[in-house]
């Protein structure tokens, strides 16, 4: 089945593939059953109507953009367009239209995938998030590099990521788009696990906005009175100081008091959040 081809070119697409990547040329018609799925695709969940529209467009105007592929083995490989792919094979067309790129890594393929995802908007925030971690962990880049990468601020990368350090039953939640990713990242502000899932609850029930969760989450940030330990009595200017050290740091800080002095205490959740946090405080 012949498709229409308006392709505005792979940098129109993935803007930052280098030329060392080898893009094709032109374009080429590749035999549909030839294309193997991307193992490296961020997306996990694909929405059966978005994909029907897809497959209504593609009816109407054609393919407007080529997905992305290398070669693999005697056959190819998905890079990018797995929606496109999956409408072509749905509507039955025998060849598809494909840039061939000379992608030898299988690094530089889960870069390219999320950076194509990333920049249409499709992920939703679990999956952009679990996407960024993988560029940390298997292809080894710091936060500042993945936010050059995917086009974003270093902290839009960060609160992102921070996202993931939410209770699963939340974080699926999140996924579902039964909360939105400002929901989530005012949960991160309620220090307990626990209560962070009550708060989650009571905005499923009572349809919270992200506003009025922050406000609860500034109350959680307090020290609150225990009937075992009794009220804080720490100076004023302590508590505040936590409050301070918490918003700069974007994670738990405490501090103890001990005779006139005292330490700090910071969390950190993994390597990159460590790198991170030297990072802001060697520039303080």
């Amino acid at each position: 089945m012949a498709t229409k081809r308006l392709g505005r070119g792979l940098h129109a697409l993935i803007p930052d593939v280098p030329a060392g990547d080898g893009a094709s040329s032109s374009i080429r018609d590749i035999s549909v059953s030839q294309i193997q799925p991307n193992p490296f695709q961020p997306r996990t969940e694909f929405d059966p109507q978005a994909l029907d529209e897809l497959k209504r467009s593609i009816s109407e105007n054609g393919l407007i953009t080529p997905i992305s592929i290398r070669p693999f083995n005697s056959a190819y490989q998905l890079i990018a367009g797995e929606r496109r792919l999956r409408a072509a094979q749905e509507l039955g067309y025998q060849t598809i239209p494909a840039y061939i790129l000379d992608v030898r890594e299988d690094a530089r393929m889960l870069e390219l995938a999320l950076i194509e995802n990333v920049q249409r908007e499709n992920l939703n925030p679990i999956e952009e998030a679990l996407g960024y971690q993988r560029l940390i962990d298997e292809c080894s880049l710091t936060q500042e590099q993945v936010a050059q990468k995917v086009g974003k601020d270093r902290v839009t990368v960060t609160n992102c990521l921070r996202i993931l350090k939410l209770p699963e039953v939340i974080r699926e939640s999140v996924r579902k788009g039964e909360i939105s990713a400002g929901h989530a990242r005012a949960l991160l502000g309620v220090a307990d696990k626990n209560d962070q899932q009550k708060l989650w609850k009571k905005i499923l029930r009572e349809q919270l906005s992200v506003r009025q969760v922050e406000k609860f989450a500034k109350r959680d940030e307090k020290p609150q009175p225990s009937k075992k330990a009794g009220p804080d009595k720490r100076p004023y200017a302590v508590r505040e100081a936590e409050d301070v050290l918490r918003r700069i740091l974007g994670t738990q800080a405490r501090i103890h008091l001990s005779g006139k002095g005292g330490t700090i205490e910071i969390e950190f959740y993994s390597e990159n959040d460590l790198e991170r946090l030297l990072e802001l405080l060697h520039k303080i």
